[in-house]
Protein backbone atom coordinates (compact mmCIF):
# COMPACT_ATOMS: atom_id res chain seq x y z
CA UNK A 1 0.00 0.00 0.00
CA UNK A 2 1.38 3.07 -0.83
CA UNK A 3 0.64 6.43 0.65
CA UNK A 4 -0.15 9.89 -0.76
CA UNK A 5 1.24 12.74 1.12
CA UNK A 6 -1.01 16.21 0.25
CA UNK A 7 1.23 19.54 -0.02
CA UNK A 8 -0.50 21.98 0.68
CA UNK A 9 -1.25 24.33 -2.69
CA UNK A 10 1.41 27.07 -3.38
CA UNK A 11 -0.60 30.63 -2.74
CA UNK A 12 -0.17 33.14 -5.98
CA UNK A 13 1.55 36.18 -4.40
CA UNK A 14 -1.02 38.52 -5.72
CA UNK A 15 -3.29 36.93 -3.21
CA UNK A 16 -1.39 37.88 -0.49
CA UNK A 17 -1.58 41.01 -1.53
CA UNK A 18 -5.60 41.11 -1.90
CA UNK A 19 -6.07 39.77 1.80
CA UNK A 20 -4.26 42.34 2.67
CA UNK A 21 -6.38 45.18 0.25
CA UNK A 22 -9.62 43.89 1.79
CA UNK A 23 -8.34 43.62 5.47
CA UNK A 24 -6.96 47.65 5.48
CA UNK A 25 -10.18 48.53 3.45
CA UNK A 26 -12.11 46.59 6.49
CA UNK A 27 -10.08 48.64 8.70
CA UNK A 28 -10.09 52.07 7.08
CA UNK A 29 -14.17 51.75 7.08
CA UNK A 30 -13.95 50.97 10.83
CA UNK A 31 -12.41 54.13 11.52
CA UNK A 32 -14.12 56.12 9.83
CA UNK A 33 -17.17 54.39 11.44
CA UNK A 34 -15.66 55.50 14.66
CA UNK A 35 -14.66 58.72 13.47
CA UNK A 36 -17.83 59.74 12.37
CA UNK A 37 -19.62 58.46 15.21
CA UNK A 38 -17.20 60.62 17.32
CA UNK A 39 -17.56 63.76 15.19
CA UNK A 40 -21.35 63.02 15.65
CA UNK A 41 -21.01 62.40 19.03
CA UNK A 42 -19.11 66.00 19.55
CA UNK A 43 -21.62 67.86 17.29
CA UNK A 44 -24.13 66.85 19.54
CA UNK A 45 -22.42 67.65 22.74
CA UNK A 46 -21.22 71.23 21.29
CA UNK A 47 -25.04 71.76 19.79
CA UNK A 48 -26.46 70.69 23.50
CA UNK A 49 -23.30 72.86 25.01
CA UNK A 50 -24.93 76.12 23.02
CA UNK A 51 -28.23 75.49 23.53
CA UNK A 52 -27.58 74.73 27.15
CA UNK A 53 -25.61 77.72 28.12
CA UNK A 54 -28.11 80.47 26.00
CA UNK A 55 -30.84 78.39 27.45
CA UNK A 56 -29.45 79.69 31.04
CA UNK A 57 -28.26 82.92 29.78
CA UNK A 58 -32.03 83.69 28.52
CA UNK A 59 -33.18 82.20 31.88
CA UNK A 60 -31.15 84.66 34.17
CA UNK A 61 -32.25 87.74 31.56
CA UNK A 62 -35.37 86.72 32.33
CA UNK A 63 -35.47 85.52 36.14
CA UNK A 64 -32.53 88.43 37.45
CA UNK A 65 -30.97 87.90 40.79
CA UNK A 66 -32.70 90.59 43.05
CA UNK A 67 -32.04 91.26 46.81
CA UNK A 68 -34.77 91.41 49.25
CA UNK A 69 -36.12 94.91 50.31
CA UNK A 70 -33.50 95.94 53.04
CA UNK A 71 -35.44 99.27 54.92
CA UNK A 72 -38.86 101.18 54.18
CA UNK A 73 -39.32 105.23 53.82
CA UNK A 74 -39.50 105.45 57.56
CA UNK A 75 -36.02 103.47 58.40
CA UNK A 76 -34.13 105.33 55.56
CA UNK A 77 -35.65 109.16 55.79
CA UNK A 78 -37.69 108.94 58.30
CA UNK A 79 -40.96 109.28 55.92
CA UNK A 80 -44.17 108.34 56.79
CA UNK A 81 -45.89 105.61 54.62
CA UNK A 82 -48.69 103.54 53.45
CA UNK A 83 -48.16 99.85 52.07
CA UNK A 84 -50.35 99.53 49.32
CA UNK A 85 -51.06 97.38 46.25
CA UNK A 86 -52.77 97.80 42.93
CA UNK A 87 -53.83 95.86 40.01
CA UNK A 88 -51.77 96.30 36.46
CA UNK A 89 -53.68 98.58 33.65
CA UNK A 90 -55.01 95.31 32.20
CA UNK A 91 -56.38 93.79 35.52
CA UNK A 92 -53.31 91.65 35.65
CA UNK A 93 -51.45 90.79 38.68
CA UNK A 94 -51.27 92.51 42.07
CA UNK A 95 -48.30 95.14 42.06
CA UNK A 96 -46.85 95.88 45.37
CA UNK A 97 -45.39 99.29 46.89
CA UNK A 98 -45.02 102.29 48.93
CA UNK A 99 -47.11 105.68 49.20
CA UNK A 100 -45.43 108.35 50.82
CA UNK A 101 -47.85 111.28 51.18
CA UNK A 102 -46.62 114.70 51.27
CA UNK A 103 -46.45 116.87 54.72
CA UNK A 104 -49.48 118.63 52.92
CA UNK A 105 -52.49 117.47 51.04
CA UNK A 106 -50.91 117.82 47.33
CA UNK A 107 -52.37 116.94 43.98
CA UNK A 108 -48.59 116.08 42.54
CA UNK A 109 -47.06 112.50 42.64
CA UNK A 110 -43.86 111.40 41.24
CA UNK A 111 -44.27 108.01 40.36
CA UNK A 112 -40.70 106.31 40.42
CA UNK A 113 -39.76 103.50 38.09
CA UNK A 114 -36.65 101.29 39.16
CA UNK A 115 -34.19 99.44 36.62
CA UNK A 116 -33.65 95.71 35.65
CA UNK A 117 -32.12 93.74 38.83
CA UNK A 118 -33.36 95.52 41.38
CA UNK A 119 -36.40 96.65 43.68
CA UNK A 120 -37.63 99.84 44.54
CA UNK A 121 -34.99 100.75 46.68
CA UNK A 122 -32.36 100.71 44.15
CA UNK A 123 -29.59 101.71 46.72
CA UNK A 124 -27.08 102.44 43.93
CA UNK A 125 -29.28 105.18 42.78
CA UNK A 126 -30.14 106.51 45.19
CA UNK A 127 -33.42 106.24 45.41
CA UNK A 128 -34.32 106.71 49.41
CA UNK A 129 -32.61 110.22 48.48
CA UNK A 130 -34.66 111.08 45.79
CA UNK A 131 -38.00 110.20 47.44
CA UNK A 132 -36.85 112.18 50.60
CA UNK A 133 -35.78 115.31 47.97
CA UNK A 134 -39.60 114.92 46.39
CA UNK A 135 -41.25 114.68 49.98
CA UNK A 136 -39.75 118.05 50.74
CA UNK A 137 -41.06 119.50 47.40
CA UNK A 138 -44.23 118.39 48.12
CA UNK A 139 -44.88 116.01 46.26
CA UNK A 140 -46.47 112.73 46.96
CA UNK A 141 -44.31 109.65 46.31
CA UNK A 142 -45.05 106.11 44.61
CA UNK A 143 -42.44 103.71 44.85
CA UNK A 144 -43.01 99.83 43.62
CA UNK A 145 -41.69 96.69 42.67
CA UNK A 146 -42.22 95.55 38.94
CA UNK A 147 -43.38 91.41 38.83
CA UNK A 148 -39.41 89.99 38.39
CA UNK A 149 -38.21 92.12 41.94
CA UNK A 150 -41.77 91.01 43.81
CA UNK A 151 -40.03 88.75 46.98
CA UNK A 152 -43.69 87.36 47.47
CA UNK A 153 -45.13 86.63 44.22
CA UNK A 154 -41.78 86.99 41.54
CA UNK A 155 -42.89 86.69 37.73
CA UNK A 156 -40.52 87.05 34.74
CA UNK A 157 -39.26 90.23 33.45
CA UNK A 158 -40.83 90.94 30.04
CA UNK A 159 -38.74 93.81 29.32
CA UNK A 160 -41.32 96.72 29.74
CA UNK A 161 -44.34 94.40 28.06
CA UNK A 162 -45.70 93.76 30.92
CA UNK A 163 -43.76 95.95 33.24
CA UNK A 164 -45.63 99.05 31.62
CA UNK A 165 -49.10 97.63 32.36
CA UNK A 166 -47.66 97.61 36.24
CA UNK A 167 -46.68 101.27 35.79
CA UNK A 168 -50.07 102.10 34.33
CA UNK A 169 -51.31 100.84 37.62
CA UNK A 170 -49.75 102.76 39.82
CA UNK A 171 -50.14 106.10 37.55
CA UNK A 172 -54.08 104.92 37.99
CA UNK A 173 -53.56 104.26 41.85
CA UNK A 174 -52.53 107.87 42.13
CA UNK A 175 -55.00 109.17 39.98
CA UNK A 176 -57.31 107.46 42.69
CA UNK A 177 -55.63 108.66 45.30
CA UNK A 178 -56.57 112.92 44.14
CA UNK A 179 -53.26 113.50 41.69
CA UNK A 180 -54.12 116.07 39.38
CA UNK A 181 -50.36 116.19 38.19
CA UNK A 182 -47.95 112.81 37.24
CA UNK A 183 -44.56 112.66 36.97
CA UNK A 184 -42.86 109.46 36.30
CA UNK A 185 -38.96 109.33 37.42
CA UNK A 186 -37.72 106.25 35.42
CA UNK A 187 -34.24 104.77 36.12
CA UNK A 188 -32.20 102.20 32.75
CA UNK A 189 -34.85 99.84 32.04
CA UNK A 190 -37.46 101.33 34.32
CA UNK A 191 -37.02 104.61 32.20
CA UNK A 192 -37.21 101.98 29.12
CA UNK A 193 -40.65 101.14 30.56
CA UNK A 194 -41.61 103.93 31.63
CA UNK A 195 -41.64 105.30 27.36
CA UNK A 196 -43.74 102.01 26.58
CA UNK A 197 -46.29 102.99 28.60
CA UNK A 198 -46.47 106.04 27.35
CA UNK A 199 -47.54 105.14 24.36
CA UNK A 200 -50.25 103.81 26.41
CA UNK A 201 -51.75 106.53 28.44
CA UNK A 202 -52.48 109.54 28.62
CA UNK A 203 -51.62 109.81 32.37
CA UNK A 204 -48.37 111.24 31.83
CA UNK A 205 -47.66 115.17 32.64
CA UNK A 206 -43.80 114.53 32.00
CA UNK A 207 -40.84 111.84 32.98
CA UNK A 208 -37.27 112.21 33.89
CA UNK A 209 -35.19 109.43 32.20
CA UNK A 210 -31.87 108.41 34.19
CA UNK A 211 -29.68 105.85 31.58
CA UNK A 212 -32.60 104.68 29.80
CA UNK A 213 -32.36 101.37 28.41
CA UNK A 214 -34.43 99.94 25.90
CA UNK A 215 -34.20 96.28 25.21
CA UNK A 216 -33.45 95.61 21.63
CA UNK A 217 -30.61 94.01 18.92
CA UNK A 218 -28.28 97.40 19.37
CA UNK A 219 -27.95 97.26 23.20
CA UNK A 220 -27.76 93.52 23.52
CA UNK A 221 -24.66 93.68 21.41
CA UNK A 222 -23.51 96.71 23.35
CA UNK A 223 -23.50 94.64 26.27
CA UNK A 224 -22.11 92.08 24.21
CA UNK A 225 -19.10 93.84 23.62
CA UNK A 226 -17.76 93.33 27.49
CA UNK A 227 -18.10 89.60 26.94
CA UNK A 228 -16.01 89.60 23.78
CA UNK A 229 -16.05 85.92 23.12
CA UNK A 230 -20.19 85.61 22.22
CA UNK A 231 -21.65 86.62 18.47
CA UNK A 232 -24.10 89.13 18.52
CA UNK A 233 -26.61 87.93 15.89
CA UNK A 234 -26.24 83.88 17.30
CA UNK A 235 -27.01 85.43 20.81
CA UNK A 236 -29.98 87.46 19.73
CA UNK A 237 -31.41 85.24 17.48
CA UNK A 238 -31.20 82.26 20.59
CA UNK A 239 -32.31 84.36 23.10
CA UNK A 240 -34.97 85.14 20.39
CA UNK A 241 -35.41 81.30 20.33
CA UNK A 242 -35.76 81.19 24.11
CA UNK A 243 -37.23 83.84 26.46
CA UNK A 244 -40.69 83.32 24.65
CA UNK A 245 -40.22 79.98 26.63
CA UNK A 246 -39.10 81.68 30.30
CA UNK A 247 -41.27 85.10 30.07
CA UNK A 248 -43.91 84.37 27.32
CA UNK A 249 -43.24 87.48 25.30
CA UNK A 250 -41.01 87.42 22.19
CA UNK A 251 -38.23 89.81 21.88
CA UNK A 252 -39.15 91.75 18.85
CA UNK A 253 -42.81 92.06 20.53
CA UNK A 254 -40.87 95.24 22.48
CA UNK A 255 -41.52 98.57 20.27
CA UNK A 256 -37.98 99.66 20.88
CA UNK A 257 -37.77 101.46 17.85
CA UNK A 258 -40.94 103.32 18.13
CA UNK A 259 -40.30 104.41 22.01
CA UNK A 260 -37.34 106.05 20.17
CA UNK A 261 -38.98 107.95 16.92
CA UNK A 262 -42.11 108.67 18.95
CA UNK A 263 -42.94 112.36 19.26
CA UNK A 264 -44.37 112.74 23.09
CA UNK A 265 -46.86 115.29 23.86
CA UNK A 266 -45.60 115.82 27.19
CA UNK A 267 -41.70 117.17 28.49
CA UNK A 268 -38.84 114.98 28.82
CA UNK A 269 -35.74 115.31 30.86
CA UNK A 270 -33.40 112.38 29.43
CA UNK A 271 -29.80 112.10 31.72
CA UNK A 272 -27.06 109.89 30.40
CA UNK A 273 -23.68 109.38 30.84
CA UNK A 274 -20.68 109.23 28.45
CA UNK A 275 -19.09 106.69 29.95
CA UNK A 276 -22.33 104.45 29.99
CA UNK A 277 -21.41 100.71 29.72
CA UNK A 278 -24.85 99.21 29.62
CA UNK A 279 -26.94 101.57 27.44
CA UNK A 280 -25.40 103.70 24.87
CA UNK A 281 -25.64 107.44 25.18
CA UNK A 282 -26.88 107.32 21.66
CA UNK A 283 -29.73 106.00 22.65
CA UNK A 284 -30.78 109.14 24.49
CA UNK A 285 -29.79 111.35 21.74
CA UNK A 286 -32.17 109.30 19.04
CA UNK A 287 -35.05 109.92 21.81
CA UNK A 288 -34.71 113.23 22.43
CA UNK A 289 -33.56 114.31 18.74
CA UNK A 290 -37.64 113.28 18.33
CA UNK A 291 -39.10 115.37 20.54
CA UNK A 292 -41.10 118.85 19.98
CA UNK A 293 -41.94 119.86 23.21
CA UNK A 294 -39.92 122.84 23.78
CA UNK A 295 -39.45 121.84 27.52
CA UNK A 296 -37.58 118.49 26.67
CA UNK A 297 -34.07 118.24 27.09
CA UNK A 298 -31.15 116.32 27.25
CA UNK A 299 -28.58 116.25 29.83
CA UNK A 300 -25.37 114.21 28.50
CA UNK A 301 -23.05 114.32 31.58
CA UNK A 302 -19.02 113.43 30.54
CA UNK A 303 -17.42 110.21 31.52
CA UNK A 304 -20.27 109.10 33.86
CA UNK A 305 -21.54 105.77 34.18
CA UNK A 306 -24.77 103.51 34.49
CA UNK A 307 -27.25 105.26 37.04
CA UNK A 308 -24.27 106.95 38.85
CA UNK A 309 -25.03 110.54 37.70
CA UNK A 310 -27.11 111.95 41.06
CA UNK A 311 -23.88 110.24 42.90
CA UNK A 312 -21.45 111.96 40.86
CA UNK A 313 -22.93 115.34 40.04
CA UNK A 314 -25.52 115.40 42.81
CA UNK A 315 -25.85 119.30 42.98
CA UNK A 316 -26.31 119.65 39.34
CA UNK A 317 -28.52 116.45 39.56
CA UNK A 318 -30.84 117.83 42.03
CA UNK A 319 -30.84 121.58 40.39
CA UNK A 320 -31.79 120.46 36.78
CA UNK A 321 -34.50 117.55 38.06
CA UNK A 322 -36.20 120.41 40.21
CA UNK A 323 -36.23 123.15 37.20
CA UNK A 324 -37.90 120.69 34.98
CA UNK A 325 -40.31 119.67 37.74
CA UNK A 326 -41.46 123.28 38.20
CA UNK A 327 -41.60 123.65 34.65
CA UNK A 328 -43.90 120.80 34.26
CA UNK A 329 -46.37 122.35 37.44
CA UNK A 330 -46.18 125.37 35.31
CA UNK A 331 -47.01 123.75 32.22
CA UNK A 332 -49.87 121.24 34.34
CA UNK A 333 -50.92 124.60 35.66
CA UNK A 334 -51.97 126.35 32.53
CA UNK A 335 -53.39 123.17 30.99
CA UNK A 336 -55.79 123.14 33.99
CA UNK A 337 -56.65 127.16 34.00
CA UNK A 338 -56.92 126.62 30.01
CA UNK A 339 -59.66 123.43 30.89
CA UNK A 340 -60.96 125.18 33.56
CA UNK A 341 -62.01 128.54 31.07
CA UNK A 342 -62.90 126.14 28.64
CA UNK A 343 -65.39 124.52 30.94
CA UNK A 344 -66.99 128.07 31.95
CA UNK A 345 -67.73 129.31 28.45
CA UNK A 346 -69.51 125.90 27.40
Amino acid sequence: MSTTILSPMPLHPGSLQIEEAVARVAVSRRLSRIFGIAAAAVAIASVLLVFSLYGYLSWQFTHPPVDALNMNPMSAKNLPYTEIAFPASDGGRMTNGWWIPASAASARTVVLSHGFGANREESWVPMYDIADMLHKQAYNVLMFDYGYADSKHRTAATFGIGESKQLIGALEYARAMGSRELVVWGFSMGAGTALQAALHTSLIDGMILDSTFVTDADTIAYNLKKVGTLPAHLTMNLLSLFTPIWSGVRLDQIPSQEVQSTAYSFPLLLIHGTKDDKAPYELSERIASAQTNADSSLWLVKDAIHEMVFRTHPEEYIRRTTAFLQTVDTDAAARQTAATELTQAA
